[in-house]
């Protein structure tokens, strides 16, 4: 059993934020895989499925992002999913724009997210793939870095690096995230001129 964690703010005016490319991946995830995510419980909304014969859990966290972490602790304990076997999709700003990185476990780094996940789990040992968003302009603050959307040539980078992170996460689930990390990790998406 899998719990799919996209990581992102609910609200119509966080949509397609680069702060929501975590919950642009998940929407993706369950349309390519015919999974519904409109179920609500434990402070998320949900969808249940398969993948690769798999049961899966794909949540996006109503809590804001700061605090996401007890969705996905309230969602592993109740079905008992061990930490290995949670997969979080987040946004950075620390790699290049479009570049998905998959990493088996690590710190939160400066990802509040990714923080309150390590956290509320009581451990870093959980498979996690950024989707980098872009660095801000020095004169920029992060909040509204984050919060900003992408140009109209950024979003379609974007789209593809999306993807990317979703073949990369059904990867992990049918394959095992070595070959995941072998076929996926440090892809970049870049726009032909």
């Amino acid at each position: 059993m899998y719990l799919i964690v996209g990581l992102g703010n609910p609200g119509k005016e966080y949509k397609e934020t680069r702060h929501n490319v975590g919950f642009d991946a998940i929407d993706f995830l369950g349309k390519r895989n015919f999974i519904n995510i409109d179920k609500v419980k434990f402070n998320a909304v949900y969808g249940e499925g398969n993948i690769s014969g798999k049961k899966v859990f794909l949540i996006k966290p109503t809590t804001y992002m700061n605090l996401s972490g007890e969705a996905i602790r309230e969602f592993a304990n109740y079905y008992k999913i061990e930490t290995e076997n949670i997969i979080v999709l987040a946004d950075d700003i620390d790699i290049p724009f479009s570049c998905v990185r998959i990493r088996r476990n690590g710190s939160g780094g400066s990802h509040n997210g990714l923080k309150s996940v390590v956290k509320s789990l009581g451990t870093k040992e959980f498979p996690r793939i950024k989707i980098g968003v872009g660095q801000k302009d020095p004169r920029q603050s992060l909040v509204s870095f984050v919060m900003g959307k992408f140009s109209k040539d950024e979003r379609m980078d974007i789209d593809s690096a999306i993807e990317i992170s979703v073949l990369a996460t059904e990867t992990i689930i049918k394959n095992g995230i070595e070959e995941s990390m072998n076929k996926y990790n440090n892809h970049i998406i870049r726009a032909q001129d």
